[in-house]
């Protein structure tokens, strides 16, 4: 196994040290990232150590026992061992996957109502709640773009920016299309309606990674919509900005400020951009990466939502959860956590570990 132990144990110590002494708020955040993914690594290697050296002394006993019933004991704890080894190294390599350079980053949130009319923007917007609630239980920092609500309390589309450590990767296999089952508000035999809401998750880009020429842009300006009386925004502070080489078009309008509704819209602009480069240069890599946790094809069916039974059933791992409740109101974790440890479990056996 590719990895020292003593220099990962030295590398923790020096991190201690350093997190004793003054430090900015953006470097005390980046070692404690690191100390995080090395302590558990350090941890297993540790108890990988004190069993080969147990199972050592165990072979040396065997070596000289001669008493059948002690053979036996020892031959029992040599067996017990050897299993626990062998989960510690596969627990080791998993915690030593390479990391998506992309996982730690903001992540852009956009959801659109798909089929099912006032159904499907009630869906999106339960949808954007849901996420909103799973924000503010991670203690994440949610802004919205855009939006287009509907008449009902639904959208027809919106968009909107998640800060905080890991938000993408924490978010990054909700994109696809959500399909929910229940009786419409608007329903009035009682029947079951299907409809959907399409989620796309995109990373934020830094500057530095995407070089966008202001040529290429052309920017317009209007006047927000609004829900009426004071509110409505007298100003031309929305902001639409198309990306003409591409034809990308963003729109932000839900700040008072023609510089910060520009500001956000170059933001997502750059998201997207990035979102079409990777597409064009990684579609090889993607197709290797379809595995348990699917394609990741924003057309692809990822999750259902049946009201009348409660049940969540997300069809790439194969999962069925009796807890629609618990997970529209922010336990989206019971959903995550296990479609990383799929993605985990994928990586080992591309690897040839499991």
């Amino acid at each position: 196994m590719s990895v020292n132990f003593e220099e990962l144990k030295n590398r923790m110590a020096e991190i201690e040290l350093k997190l004793a002494t003054s430090l900015s708020d953006e470097e005390r955040r980046t070692l404690l990232q690191e100390y995080k993914k090395i302590q558990p690594v350090v941890e297993k290697l540790e108890e990988k150590n004190k069993i080969e050296k147990e199972l050592s002394d165990i072979e040396e006993i065997l070596g000289e026992e001669k008493d059948e019933n002690l053979r036996e004991y020892f031959e029992a704890e040599k067996e017990k061992l050897t299993a626990r080894l062998k989960e510690l190294e596969t627990e080791i390599k998993r915690l030593l996957l390479p990391e998506d350079p992309d996982d730690p980053k903001t992540a852009i949130v956009e959801i659109r109502a798909g089929t099912g009319g006032d159904e499907a923007a009630l869906f999106a917007a339960d949808l954007f709640k849901m996420y909103l609630k799973y924000a503010e239980k991670k203690r994440f920092k949610v802004t919205i773009i855009d939006s287009h609500p509907t008449p009902l309390g639904g959208y027809k589309e919106i968009s909107f920016i998640v800060e905080g450590p890991y938000a993408y990767r924490l978010l990054k296999y909700e994109s696809g299309v959500h399909r929910v089952q229940r009786i419409p508000i608007t329903e009035t035999g009682g029947r079951i309606h299907t409809s959907t809401a399409s989620v796309v998750v995109l990373p934020e880009v830094e500057e530095a990674e995407i070089e966008i020429n202001p040529e290429d842009l052309r920017i317009d300006t209007f006047r927000a919509g609004g829900p009426g009386g004071q509110y409505v925004n007298m100003t031309d502070s929305a902001v639409r900005i198309t990306h003409i080489p591409t034809g990308i078009v963003v729109v932000c309008q839900d700040e008072r400020s023609q510089h910060k509704n520009k500001a956000k819209a170059l933001r997502l602009l750059r998201a997207k951009l990035k979102d079409l480069e990777q597409k064009k240069m990684e579609e090889e890599l993607r197709m290797k990466r379809k595995t348990y946790i699917g394609t990741g094809d924003r057309s692809e069916k990822i999750r259902t939502y049946n009201f009348p039974q409660n049940r969540v059933t997300d069809h790439r791992i194969d999962l069925t959860l009796y807890r629609l409740d618990d997970i529209l109101n922010g336990d989206l974790d019971l959903i995550v956590e296990k479609l990383l440890e799929a993605e985990e479990k994928a990586k080992l056996e591309a690897q040839g570990t499991l």
